[in-house]
C-alpha cells in the first residue's frame, strides 16, 4: 500500500470542497483515451486497420491497468432513466457507467453487433456489381453513367465519416448507429424502386453515406469495452465484419439478380439494414464515456462573458454577438472543423503514404468493373451468378494476407528492433515506423501491380477463367499486404491524431475508387484490358518503389517534422 493509505482520518480533517475534489478525480480504470484510438490489425479501410490513435494514453492506460481484468469487477448500470442515446430506455443490454466492466460474453456480442454493422457500406458497394449490366438495360443508360452508381457510392464513403464523427462527439455512439441505419433503411427502399437512372445514383449516394457511419465511430465502439491488453484481438474480429461484406456481397448479388433480378439486391440491404437496426436498438448501449451537449457546446463558447452585461443598448448588442459566435461557433465545429484533417497532406510522409494506398485502392475498382464487363460478354457470357462467383479469388486474397501479414509485420518489427540494438531503460524493444518496409512491402509492391498485367492480358485474349482468377488473387494478397503496411505507419506516424491519419486515408483512397470506377469502363472500351491494366500496373510498381525508397531514406526526418506539421 502507499503511504497515503497509513494516515487515518484523525490525521487530515477533510472539509466539503475536499470531498467534492476527490470525487470528481476518475477513478483508475477509466483512462481518458479518443474514442477512436484503438490498437488496429493489420488492414485497411474495407478492411482491418492499424494500430492506436494515442499512444500516450495508451501508455497511460497501461500504467493504471489493475492486475485483475476489467470484467471482473461487477459493472453499474445507469438507471432507465439516466441512460444516454436514441431510445435508450428500451435497450435490453444496459449502460453502463464504465463499459469495459461489462461481462466477457456481453462484450463480444456488442462486437458481434458492430462488425455486422460494419459489413453494411462494403456489401452495399459490391452487392451490385453483377447486376451492373441489367441496370444499363433497364434504365436504357450507358455503362459509364451505370457505373456512377458505385462510384459516387464509394466517394460518399469517403466524405460523410467526417461528418458523422463530428456528430457523434455530441449525440453519442448509440444515436449515430440508430439514425444512420434508419437513413440506409429509407434509401435503400427508395433505389429498390427507382423509376429512373437518376434516382437511382441520387439514392446509392445517400445511402453509401448513411451506412459510412461505422467508419467513423465503429472502431471507437470496441476501444470503449475492451482494455487496451485485449482490443488488438477485439478489433482483428470486428474487422471482419467489413472483410466478409465485399467477400460474399458479389455472390449474394448474383444470385438474388439472376433469379429475381436486381431491384432484390437493394430489397436485401434493405432487409439487412432494418435486421441491424433492431440489433443495434436492443443490444447496444451507449458506450462512449463523455458526451457534450450543443447546450454545452454553447455555454463553453461563452466562457469569456464574465459578468451579466447591464441591460442597455450596447449590452444588448453584445448579447445578440456573443449568442451569433456562440451558434457560427457550433456550426463550424459540427460542419466546417472536420475538413481541417485534408491539411495534414503537407506532412510529406502522410501525403506518400495515402497516395500509394489511394492508387492501390482505385485500380482494385478498376479490376472489379473490368471482372463484371469481360465476364459477362463474349466470349464468356457467364450468367449474373457466376460473374458474382469471379469476385472471390482476390477476396480469399485478402482473407488470407489478413490473417498471416499481420503477424509477419510484427516478427520484422522486433527483428530490426533487435538487430540495431534499440531498445529504451526498461529493456523494451524501440519500434520505428520505417521498419515495416522490408521485404513485406517489397512483396506486396511487385506482387499486385505485376497480378494486375497478368490479369489484364488474361482477360484480352480470353484465356480459360481459372487463369485471370489466379492473378486476382495474388492481387488480393499483394495489395492487402501494402494496405496492412499504410494504415498501420500512418497511425505511427499521427500517433496523437490517429482517427485524423485514418480518416485522412479513407477519404483520399475513396475518391481514387470513385475515380477508378467511372473511367473504367471507356478505357476498356478504348484501350482493351490488357494496355490498360499494363499502364495502372507499372504506375503502380514505379510508385511502389519510389514510396518505399523515400520512406526508408528519409522517413525518420519526416516522422520529427511530423509533429510540427499536424493538424
Amino acid at each position: 500500500m502507499g503511504s497515503h493509505d497509513q494516515h487515518s482520518d484523525r490525521d487530515v480533517k477533510w472539509t466539503d470542497s475536499d470531498k467534492q475534489s476527490i470525487s470528481s478525480i476518475p477513478v483508475p480504470e477509466q483512462p481518458e483515451v479518443e474514442s477512436i484510438s484503438t490498437p488496429l490489425p493489420q488492414t485497411d479501410g474495407i478492411h482491418p486497420l492499424p494500430s492506436p490513435d494515442e499512444h500516450d494514453a495508451s501508455s497511460l492506460e497501461k500504467q493504471i491497468t489493475p492486475s485483475i481484468t476489467s470484467e471482473d469487477i461487477d459493472p453499474i448500470f445507469v438507471p432507465k432513466g439516466q441512460r444516454r442515446g436514441l431510445l435508450a430506455r428500451v435497450a435490453i443490454i444496459a449502460e453502463a457507467e464504465n463499459p469495459k466492466h461489462y461481462a466477457r460474453r456481453t462484450k463480444w456480442f456488442i462486437t458481434f453487433v458492430v462488425a455486422m454493422a460494419g459489413a453494411g457500406a462494403p456489401m452495399g458497394s459490391s452487392i451490385i456489381l453483377p447486376g451492373l449490366s441489367k441496370i444499363e438495360r433497364e434504365f436504357n443508360s450507358t455503362s459509364t453513367v451505370t457505373n456512377l452508381s458505385v462510384a459516387f457510392y464509394m466517394l460518399s464513403m469517403s466524405i460523410f465519416p467526417l461528418w458523422w464523427s463530428s456528430f457523434s462527439e455530441t449525440l453519442g455512439r448509440r444515436t449515430i448507429y440508430l439514425a444512420s441505419f434508419f437513413l440506409f433503411l429509407v434509401f435503400n427502399i427508395l433505389s429498390a424502386v427507382s423509376v429512373n437512372i437518376t434516382m437511382f445514383i441520387i439514392m446509392r449516394v445517400l445511402s453509401g453515406g448513411a451506412a459510412a457511419s461505422v467508419q467513423a465511430v465503429g472502431a471507437g465502439t470496441i476501444a470503449d469495452v475492451w482494455d487496451v491488453n485485449e482490443r488488438g484481438n477485439a478489433m482483428s474480429y470486428f474487422y471482419l465484419g467489413p472483410l466478409m461484406g465485399p467477400l460474399l456481397a458479389p455472390i449474394v448479388g448474383g444470385a438474388l439478380t439472376q433469379g429475381l433480378g436486381w431491384r432484390s439486391t437493394m430489397w436485401f440491404t434493405t432487409i439487412y439494414g432494418g435486421l441491424l437496426w433492431f440489433l443495434i436498438l436492443f443490444f447496444l448501449p451507449e458506450t462512449l464515456k463523455d458526451t457534450k451537449s450543443v447546450a454545452a457546446l454553447a455555454e463553453a463558447s461563452e466562457k469569456d462573458a464574465t459578468t451579466r452585461p447591464t441591460l442597455s443598448r450596447t449590452s444588448t448588442r453584445q448579447s445578440v454577438a456573443l449568442k451569433s459566435k456562440r451558434y457560427i461557433t457550433i456550426l463550424r465545429r459540427w460542419f466546417v472543423d472536420p475538413l481541417a484533417i485534408i491539411l495534414n497532406l503537407r506532412i510529406p510522409a502522410v501525403a506518400l503514404v495515402v497516395y500509394y494506398a489511394s492508387i492501390t485502392f482505385g485500380s482494385l475498382y478498376v479490376l472489379n468493373i473490368s471482372v463484371q464487363q469481360t465476364f459477362d460478354s463474349d466470349p464468356y457470357n457467364y450468367s449474373t451468378i457466376i460473374v458474382g462467383l469471379m469476385y472471390i479469388p482476390n477476396s480469399l486474397g485478402y482473407f488470407l494476407a489478413s490473417l498471416l501479414g499481420g503477424r509477419w509485420i510484427d516478427k520484422i518489427m522486433a527483428r530490426e528492433a533487435k538487430k540495431a540494438n534499440r531498445y529504451d531503460e526498461h529493456g523494451h524493444l524501440i519500434y520505428r515506423p520505417e521498419d515495416r518496409l522490408r521485404e513485406n512491402a517489397w512483396l506486396g509492391a511487385v506482387m499486385f501491380p505485376l497480378a494486375l498485367i497478368w490479369y489484364g492480358w488474361s482477360a484480352r485474349y480470353h484465356t480459360f477463367w481459372l487463369v485471370p482468377m489466379i492473378a486476382n488473387f495474388f492481387f488480393g494478397i499483394g495489395s492487402m499486404l501494402i494496405f496492412a503496411v499504410v494504415t498501420t505507419m500512418l497511425t505511427e506516424f499521427m500517433p496523437k491524431k490517429a482517427s485524423h491519419g485514418i480518416a485522412l486515408n479513407n477519404f483520399v483512397r475513396n475518391i481514387f475508387s470513385c475515380v477508378g470506377s467511372l473511367v473504367a469502363s471507356p478505357l476498356i472500351d478504348w484501350c482493351g484490358d490488357g494496355w490498360l491494366f499494363t499502364v495502372i500496373g507499372i504506375w503502380c510498381l514505379i510508385s511502389g518503389i519510389l514510396v518505399i525508397w523515400s520512406m526508408r531514406r528519409f522517413g525518420e526526418g519526416w516522422r520529427v517534422r511530423a509533429a510540427e506539421l499536424m493538424v
